[in-house]
């Protein structure tokens, strides 16, 4: 059975002290079992404090992105085994704001995706078209190729680590939702494309979140819908009590 999962990306906010108070407060905000899997990806350099702070409860750490060779004269950037070594074993990689503004193409992302896999980490992999393709009436065929250039070379067992995130880009810090039926009907699609390819068993057991101006009015409506398995929420994670009120949706 797929896990409900809601996903924090911090993104580049919060030093080191606004981390520590945020995690705090989620801590003590958090009551019982939580409803769905929890996640949340602060900054490079908050993620071990992130981590040791957090070992103690469910909450999972995260990173945003990682590079795709193992080491090497690549200035500035994170290994997997960079991240292992400070116990972080998820990374979101694919993020539209990577593919925008640092021309991450599914090539590249297919790369990452292997080297993390072979690190045996859990991706987050991120997709999701733009306004003028889904006016186009071209979005279902840009998403299923996202999936099939950067994901559809894995082997079936591949996918027990991955964790798969709608993006339409459109809503992203804009705002903007897709309604809880878009939501629905693009999150179908996509698992009949797994399903196509993989199997059912592989499409039924991959978790596909909603990422796209999630906040806690609308994500009781959103994660209601058969294949809506959570959210890969942006802003809304910033505060305790509203990224609590959407793990506390389904």
């Amino acid at each position: 059975m797929r896990k409900n999962i809601v996903a924090g990306n911090w993104k580049m906010n919060n030093d080191l002290a606004q981390t520590q108070e945020l995690i705090a407060d989620l801590k003590k905000q958090m009551s019982g079992e939580p409803a769905a899997t929890i996640m949340v990806a602060p900054t490079y350099t908050n993620l071990y404090p992130a981590f040791e702070a957090l070992k103690d409860t469910p909450v999972i750490v995260a990173a945003q992105n990682m590079h795709q060779e193992d080491n090497g004269a690549f200035t500035g950037e994170i290994s997997a085994a960079m991240l292992k070594s400070v116990g972080v074993e998820t990374v979101i990689l694919g993020h539209s704001e990577r593919r925008a503004q640092f021309n991450e193409t599914n090539e590249l992302l297919a790369k990452k995706v292997d080297v993390a896999l072979e690190n045996d980490m859990t991706v987050i992999f991120c997709f999701g078209e733009e306004l003028e393709d889904r006016k186009a009436d071209k979005h279902f065929d840009l998403v299923e190729r996202q999936l099939k250039e950067s994901l559809y070379h894995l082997p079936k067992e591949s996918w027990k680590s991955i964790i798969l995130a709608y993006e339409p880009v459109w809503a992203i810090g804009t705002g903007e939702t897709a309604s809880p039926e878009q939501a629905q009907e693009m999150h179908a699609f996509i698992r009949k494309s797994v399903a196509d390819k993989f199997g059912s068993d592989v499409a039924d057991g991959v978790s596909i979140l909603y990422g796209g101006s999630c906040k806690p009015g609308n994500a009781k409506e959103i994660f209601a819908n058969e294949d809506v398995d959570g959210g890969l929420i942006g802003g809304a994670s910033l505060k305790a009590e509203d990224f609590l009120a959407i793990v506390n949706s389904f």
